[in-house]
């Protein structure tokens, strides 16, 4: 009896992989990171060297793990990847050290994760190429120092408040990615839209790109989100409306808020009346972990001027009131009508 071979699916991460500029030429956005990181890689591959030890800054999904793919594939070389929280002891970083090849990038994501105990351990590997390693323990301990090869250390960080200064000054090139604004992200959606093989018209890339706030990563996955719509709810166009309906199915604003953002927005401005809120109070009102309004939901409201920060607590603006059709109040505290 035959029986039929069938090819897996492509999962997410496939497509999210497939999504992905391979080049910097490819790499939308940017455009003063480019420049520079274009100079700095020609003049290694003039020199036949190692580049410099590259540090990526900015918010998530802004494209720091591709354009550490980029570089070493602009370099020709090895692409090794591991991540901060990964790294637990010393003997994790000499195994990945010494099985580097030469010139090969080797990165670091979420470096500021990294526990401080084992930043001493790059310092040495980054500055002079050596690793010292302690055999024994006691009076019998014998400090061996092995040699690496020419490597570079490509490290992301969305805070980068929390790495040291020792470690961030051993990093020859820095950059800090920005949101990207609707024009480049309208670029990116059309790109993947034909990567994807989804019809798409330039009006419904728009519509994507202005609610994507500010990030490649949401705007591919928005775009995924209503290639699904259009291809069960409509005729399998991506157009405008196909995009309006879609992201109104999926509760995001024209500013780009979901139910969560304006959720907050509604408790800082009705519970406790335009605030200052405390985080742990404000928390606790909408239900999520501090950390989450922090890192996750804050920086785009304070982005966009819909929150502020005080030492007092949190303040929603004018412009949230505006937002959520709500009385803004007075300076005395009773709402205008």
């Amino acid at each position: 009896m035959n029986q039929r071979l069938q090819m897996p699916e492509a999962t997410e991460e496939d497509l999210d992989l497939s999504l992905r500029p391979r080049r910097l030429e490819e790499f939308v956005g940017q455009r003063a990171v480019k420049s520079q990181l274009a100079v700095s890689l020609e003049a290694a591959l003039a020199r036949g060297e190692a580049l410099d030890h590259v540090l990526l800054a900015g918010p998530p999904g802004l494209g720091k793990t591709s354009l550490a793919q980029i570089i070493a594939a602009e370099l020709d070389v090895e692409f090794v990847q591991t991540a901060g929280p990964a790294l637990e002891r010393k003997g994790d970083i000499a195994a990945l050290l010494t099985a580097l090849t030469p010139n090969c990038v080797f990165f670091v994501d979420e470096l500021h994760r990294l526990p401080r105990a084992l930043e001493e351990t790059f310092y040495p590997a980054m500055e002079d190429r050596r690793l010292p390693i302690t055999i024994g323990q006691g009076a019998g301990a014998q400090v061996v120092t092995l040699d690496l090869v020419p490597f570079t250390l490509v490290g992301a960080t969305t805070r980068t408040g929390l790495l040291t200064t020792p470690l961030r000054d051993r990093f020859g090139i820095q950059h800090r990615l920005d949101p990207y604004d609707p024009a480049d992200l309208e670029t990116i959606v059309l790109r993947s839209a034909r990567i994807l093989g989804a019809a798409i018209e330039q009006p419904g890339a728009r519509a994507i790109a202005e609610r994507s706030r500010g990030t490649p990563r949401v705007a591919n996955r928005l775009l995924k989100r209503v290639r699904d719509f259009a291809q069960v709810r409509g005729t399998g166009m991506i157009d405008v409306a196909a995009a309006d309906a879609a992201l109104e199915l999926l509760e995001i604003d024209h500013e780009g808020l979901d139910r969560h953002d304006r959720e907050l927005l509604e408790a800082v401005c009705t519970s406790f009346a335009g605030g200052p809120v405390g985080l742990s109070t404000l928390a606790a009102a909408v239900g999520e972990e501090a950390d989450t309004i922090e890192d996750v939901l804050e920086p785009y409201l304070l982005q966009r001027g819909f929150l502020q920060r005080t030492p007092r607590g949190r303040c929603a603006t004018a412009r949230a009131y505006a937002h959520l059709g709500l009385p803004e109040p007075s300076p005395d505290g009773e709402r205008l009508f």
